[in-house]
């Protein structure tokens, strides 16, 4: 079997900070997009009379970024990161425009699902520009930055969201998108350098297919699941999850069999890799989960309005903003088999200690819990995608860096879905046992606390499958024409 090579080009690239500049600046807005819709939802279900089909304004969005992901990763090492980037936000700015002129639901719905094409590929090839960018030493400092932009975006969207829904209407927030994704793409086109490529392979277009199909249908399956209109028993809700699930591994049998495939399974013989994007999983899952419940105890127990809610609910990414960075600082002079296996712990202890919920917390008790699960999270992250991206070959490091933000945005609903399944059933087990409703304050706290606990294990399981990692061997390669150092392995 041949091996495709990879080409770079002699022109030389600008200041690796200034490249990162860019890269951030593009993480913000798209970041900032994916939170600011959410608090638009109740405006838009009344102006445009979506009744409870306004869900898939944010579903659609969620599907497609997370089906196209691989896709995404693939077609960068195939045409270059640099071109794709730069398409991924003309595509961006097109959907965020006509999202703004949306008419009905639908309509918005499928102009969504545009603007998530584009986000896909700016989520796909950020992290892949950077670890091309930056010597391996370097990468988790510069991911940690990358991390903070991620936390202020989403900080950031609620507060922004707010102002422009009681200005300028439900609209705005989409057409802020475009004049500073114009800004954006003019800094990447003028900044961003010439990426490698791999030349002499075909796309594997069945591959892709089997794919995009199968996560999309598993995907759905896993966001009906929990609702009560559906169930984990419903006809639809099993016929989706079991048709993803043998399209997928379809994918699995058909990539085993070609010689030019979308993804390469060797890569997850690399075993720092393998065990950098399951360990993410694990932590993501959590994070989704975390993200299920806590609104609904702030709200429906401690009795917070949604304003004092997301103030409270801002203490995890502002001590992630403040983290990542020290996280990817440290991943230069501290083992990243250690560093993010401890944090990864912090997180869990943090989860552990919001397991204890009840009615006589207050917002202090929240908060200093929230600030611990991102301490440690943000000591994981950027050294953990750091590893992921050093473990990977050149050629392959496009679809590598897509992994991890599928691994992200898989972990999300999973754990979503998953906390909805052991809060449900366990609060209904419990009122069913002391004859009371499934709403009542004891059912729902008892629901809670499996949940919490369920998240510290799998955080803890985590952390276990960090310490597996080890260390890859393989040189660093040096570009001359960039003067940059590309590792294709720590």
């Amino acid at each position: 079997m041949s091996v495709p090579s990879v080409s770079t080009t002699a022109s030389s690239s600008p200041n690796k900070w200034i490249i990162l500049g860019t890269i951030m600046f593009g993480t913000f807005m798209s970041t900032l997009d994916s939170s600011i819709v959410n608090i638009a939802l109740p405006t838009i279900r009344r102006e445009l009379g979506a009744g409870d089909s306004v869900e898939w304004i944010v579903l659609c969005y969620l599907l497609t970024t997370t089906s196209t992901l691989l896709i995404m990763g693939k077609l960068s090492d195939w045409v270059g990161r640099r071109q794709l980037y730069i398409t991924g936000f003309c595509v961006f700015v097109l959907g965020s425009l006509l999202c703004g002129l949306a008419w009905n639901l639908w309509s918005l719905v499928g102009f969504r699902v545009l603007q998530g094409v584009g986000a896909s590929m700016i989520y796909a090839v950020g992290p892949a520009i950077i670890s091309d960018t930056f010597a391996p030493q370097e990468r988790g400092q510069a991911l940690g930055i990358m991390g903070s932009i991620v936390a202020a975006g989403s900080s950031a969207g609620p507060v922004i969201g707010g102002f422009l829904l009681g200005r300028f209407g439900w609209s705005s927030i989409f057409f802020v998108n475009v004049p500073i994704g114009l800004l954006a793409i003019w800094r990447a086109w003028t900044i961003l350098p010439a990426s490698p490529k791999v030349t002499g392979q075909r796309f594997d277009l069945v591959g892709a297919g089997l794919f995009l199909v199968g996560v999309t249908t598993l995907l759905t399956g896993l966001d009906f699941g929990p609702e009560p209109r559906y169930g984990w028993d419903n006809t639809l809700v099993i016929g989706l999850l079991s048709v993803g699930s043998v399209l997928l591994a379809i994918f699995l049998i058909w990539e085993m069999r070609i010689s030019e495939p979308m993804l390469r399974l060797s890569l997850f013989r690399i075993r720092p890799f393998t065990a950098a994007i399951l360990a993410a999983f694990f932590g993501f899952i959590a994070s989704g989960g975390n993200l299920f419940v806590i609104p609904f105890f702030l709200q429906q127990i401690m009795a917070l309005n949604p304003e004092r809610a997301g103030l409270v609910l801002l203490a995890g990414p502002l001590t992630l903003s403040v983290i990542a960075p020290l996280g990817g600082y440290l991943s230069s002079r501290v083992s990243t088999r250690w560093l993010s296996s401890f944090g990864l712990l912090i997180t869990a202890c943090g989860y552990f200690a919001f397991s204890f919920l009840d009615v006589s917390w207050d917002w202090k008790d929240v908060i200093w819990r929230s600030a611990l699960v991102s301490l440690g999270f943000g000591l994981f992250q950027s050294p953990n995608s750091s590893s992921a991206l050093n473990a990977a070959p050149l050629e392959q490091r496009g679809i590598a860096s897509s992994m991890i933000a599928f691994m992200r945005n898989l972990g999300f609903v999973v754990g979503i879905a998953l906390a909805a399944a052991v809060w449900y059933s366990t609060r209904n087990r419990y009122a069913l046992a002391h004859n009371v409703t499934p709403e009542a304050t004891t059912a729902q706290l008892l629901g809670m606390h499996y949940a919490y606990l369920t998240m510290a294990g799998l955080v803890f399981t985590g952390a276990l499958i960090s310490l597996t990692r080890g260390k890859s061997n393989q040189p660093v390669v040096v570009t001359p024409a960039a003067g940059q150092a590309i590792g294709l392995t720590p």
